[in-house]
């Protein structure tokens, strides 16, 4: 959320990014309505006055047995009362028209974001790693599972419909590995571990820009405030909630959960076993700081770097993409994806992705900070996937096989496997 008199001083530059985003909002309509709402509580406020002001002289004017004006006064309090009902239901209704538009406005873009439509006009920003080159018809990762007896996708539509899933045996053991490591990794590098929960209310959805423009990704409890978070950065942000902290130094938070999306209007290649599915497992970096746009710039790096970290540590070759506007969420200032080659897709495959909000995130859940001067001021905030499993098991799987349909475990993640060098077929 963005505050309504910066929105007036740069008005164009948000119509743009909205625009830019593709969500219908009319800029123009939101100050208007702003206008509206501003000179109605005025009116509202003189009217309040003038029928209290009134209503003390009604009873000095008792006091003083003038019963002709006191009662001449009573008229008007009531003709005061009539237009105050009517202008009170205006006023109610210009604050909640402005209410939905300021939650539709979105954060406006860094000057280095490429402007583009569609994850199409993403940018390679750096490729890591070479694809391999296999002597041999290499098996896409349901093959791979079901020959090793790790991903059973018909018995898991039997129990739960299309896009789910059962991992058994060692592809549960790598689901936790691949976790496990990305953990470790984070917990070095300063991270705090928070255990989160996983059904939140309504407004901690809003508060952390996910809602009202990504409702159809959420699943909702029915008959309760309550939805399935589709990542824990909705309840690591909303942990500092109406609070005013400490980033002298910055707040890194982490988290592993498992998440929920509905995936609504995802189709072709995605659907297939395991790259977009209804629950999955992820490693979330949540970082709070200064408002500041070159510590938040180094942290965004600080964080895509330790994605690529635990890529590098799982041997994957990936890239770096800048994504485009038109392949930003509303709550983006700034992100970069991550995406790790898929032999089976002959082509890279998003599998992290990392934000900067600015004070979007901070201004809707309301998190402060006393800057050096003892202002109050917004926070910054910033996520990244540390990784996320089961999509992170479609290369880890498809890249480290063997002609004979054995499955090479990376050094990194052999003591979390007890040792385990390579996974042969099962007998």
């Amino acid at each position: 959320m963005l505050e309504i008199k910066w929105i007036r001083e740069h008005a164009e530059e948000v119509q743009t990014a909205a625009d830019r985003k593709g969500i219908s909002v009319s800029i123009g309509e939101l100050l208007d309505c702003e206008d509206r709402r501003r000179k109605l509580q005025q009116e509202v406020d003189q009217l309040r006055q003038q029928r209290n002001e009134n209503t003390n002289n009604i009873g000095n004017l008792i006091k003083l047995g003038n019963a002709e004006q006191s009662n001449q006064l009573k008229h008007r309090v009531k003709e005061l009362n009539l237009r105050l009902r009517e202008l009170e239901q205006e006023l109610a209704a210009a604050e909640n028209r402005l209410n939905e538009l300021a939650l539709l406005v979105p954060n406006i873009v860094s000057d280095d974001t490429p402007v583009g439509t569609s994850d199409e006009d993403n940018v390679e920003v750096r490729r890591v790693g070479e694809p391999p080159l296999f002597p041999f018809n290499p098996r896409d990762h349901v093959a791979l599972g079901e020959l090793h007896h790790m991903i059973d996708v018909p018995r898991a539509v039997k129990t739960s419909g299309t896009r789910h899933y059962y991992l058994r045996g060692l592809g549960a053991q790598l689901h936790r590995a691949v976790q496990q490591l990305a953990l470790d990794l984070l917990l070095v590098k300063g991270f705090t571990l928070l255990e989160v929960p996983l059904l939140v209310r309504e407004e901690a959805l809003t508060r952390t820009g996910f809602f009202p423009l990504g409702a159809d990704q959420v699943y909702r409890l029915e008959g309760h405030d309550a939805w399935l978070v589709g990542t824990s950065e909705v309840p690591l942000v909303s942990y500092y909630a109406k609070e005013v902290v400490d980033v002298s130094a910055p707040i890194k938070l982490a988290a592993v959960s498992t998440c929920f999306r509905s995936e609504v209007g995802s189709a072709g290649r995605d659907v297939h076993g395991l790259y977009r599915v209804h629950q999955f497992a992820k490693v979330e970096q949540v970082i709070l700081c200064e408002a500041s746009l070159q510590a938040s710039e180094e942290l965004l790096q600080e964080i895509t770097a330790n994605a690529e970290e635990l890529l590098q540590l799982l041997e994957l070759p990936y890239r770096v993409m800048a994504v485009c506007t038109g392949d930003m969420s509303q709550k983006t200032y700034k992100q970069f994806d991550i995406e790790t080659w898929m032999p089976s897709r002959n082509a890279y495959g998003e599998t992290h992705s990392s934000s900067s909000l600015l004070d979007f995130q901070a201004r809707r859940s309301h998190i402060r900070y006393r800057d050096e001067q003892g202002k109050l001021r917004y926070c910054y905030t910033l996520n990244n996937t540390a990784v996320a499993s089961p999509r992170i098991l479609i290369p880890l799987l498809e890249n480290h096989q063997l002609e004979d349909g054995s499955i090479r475990i990376p050094a990194a993640l052999r003591p979390y496997m007890n040792g385990l060098a390579v996974v042969t077929p099962a007998g």
